[in-house]
């Protein structure tokens, strides 16, 4: 034996192919080997007793911020790497508005080399769709997708020019990569710091409409659908746009969109408490956003669960609400938060959470896996879909704490994190109960 085996004795194998079977896994680096029950390892392997565990593909986040270069007291390559595989993250994709930006081959070369010397989750650079995310002109694309770039992005900011970003779908197109976009028209949204309806007028807050988004929207599947280019929407967060992406679905549109698990749980009645970590961008809507949101992930219409992972420091998220800045964390409780909130409810079950938290974003990625099968890539995650725990930012692998769901009870503790058969995370029992 030239590499380390480990044996998975005992789990629950669920993917989204309709696997739904206990058995044993033989890994090794960087594939799984066997899938069977009662397998006999070779002397020497390493055993992970799973009995009453889950066991699922890796799950992926194509949407984080990592603030390296330029804002390491926030978060870094490494401790957000961190942070993913605790969360039972093996690949996440981090978005380019750093200082300076993601939009050369040295900024792409940077990502990828840090997240190889941090040994963790993978950390795969989404590269600028203009130079320095300025809107005007457009990175070298074709060069930074042979560096490594898995997609493009101005996240942070639309690409206010409809011209610009519909040069950047043929371009995107041409060299096999989404383009993501953050939808917010920048003039219906200046000075907005929630959702605008009935809670911003009560709590006297300027808010952002939802047509903010909307417009935004309607406009990139018009382009899409002009080039044929894969648009993938950020963070939707409104009834309106998951409307405008079934509908353009359903007329052959090449577009993928996402949600974040704040958007699917909480509402703008969460900022009555003032409180800065229920500030993020776009803002938490209304309950019948939420159940639109819902409902799209259900059908299909979204395909994507992503955390905008977006870390600040603790005085930041202390000024005053309407002063603070956007963002707030969420690799560390993405999967608890699924599980309870959707799975519990009935919106999805356990190979619908895998579409929504592995298969699909690895699908517009571009990234191999997903799959539970000899073959694949040992990118494994185990969950203990018994133990209860309390959501602590104080206990995190992020250096940053600015979580809006501080003190709510989950059900799905990750138990272990494998990464091409590598173990690169392991549970401790503080903080379960």
């Amino acid at each position: 034996m030239t590499e380390k085996q480990i044996l998975i004795r005992g789990g629950r194998l669920v993917d989204a192919s309709g696997l739904d079977t206990t058995a044993d896994l033989l890994v090794t680096c960087p594939s799984i080997v066997e899938v069977k029950r009662g397998i006999t390892a070779p002397a020497g392997t390493a055993t992970i007793e799973a009995q009453g565990l889950i066991v699922l593909p890796g799950l992926v986040d194509l949407h984080v911020h990592l603030r390296e270069p330029g804002e390491e007291e926030k978060e870094t390559v490494a401790s957000g790497a961190a942070a993913a595989a605790a969360g039972g993250f093996t690949d996440i994709a981090c978005m380019p508005n750093t200082e300076p930006p993601i939009d050369d081959q040295s900024g792409v070369r940077f990502i990828r080399e840090q997240s190889a010397a941090a040994g963790l989750a993978r950390v795969h650079p989404i590269a600028a769709i203009t130079l320095g995310r300025r809107g005007e002109q457009l990175t070298e694309m074709d060069e930074l997708r042979e560096a490594g770039a898995v997609a493009f992005s101005d996240d942070g900011s639309p690409v206010r020019s409809a011209e610009i970003l519909r040069r950047a779908l043929e371009y995107g197109r041409m060299v096999g990569v989404p383009i993501i976009d953050h939808c917010e028209d920048p003039d219906l949204a200046r000075g907005g710091v929630m959702h605008e309806g009935r809670v911003s007028t009560e709590l006297g807050l300027p808010g952002i409409p939802a047509a903010a988004e909307e417009v935004i929207v309607a406009r990139d599947l018009c382009l899409a659908e002009l080039t044929g280019g894969h648009l993938h929407l950020a963070h939707l967060s409104t009834r309106g746009s998951v409307e405008l992406v079934r509908r353009a679905k359903a007329r052959g549109v090449q577009v993928t969109a996402e949600v974040t698990p704040h958007h699917f749980i909480l509402t703008d009645d969460a900022v009555r408490s003032y409180d800065p970590v229920t500030k993020m961008n776009p803002p938490l809507r209304t309950a019948a956003d939420v159940a639109a949101l819902r409902e799209g992930l259900a059908d299909g219409t979204i395909d994507a669960i992503a955390t905008d992972h977006a870390p600040h420091t603790d005085y930041e998220k202390e000024f005053e609400f309407d002063r603070a800045p956007f963002g707030v964390i969420g690799l560390e409780t993405a999967l608890g938060l699924t599980l309870t909130e959707l799975v519990d409810g009935g919106v999805l079950d356990l190979a619908g959470l895998v579409r929504v938290m592995s298969l699909r974003p690895r699908q517009i990625l571009g990234l191999a896996g997903g799959s539970i099968a000899p073959g694949a890539p040992a990118d494994l995650v185990l969950i203990d879909p018994e133990a209860r725990w309390v959501v602590d930012p104080s206990r995190f692998r992020s250096r940053s704490r600015n979580s809006p769901f501080r003190g709510f009870r989950l059900r799905g503790e990750v138990a272990a994190t494998l990464v091409g058969g590598r173990l690169v995370h392991a549970r401790a029992a503080a903080g379960v109960i």
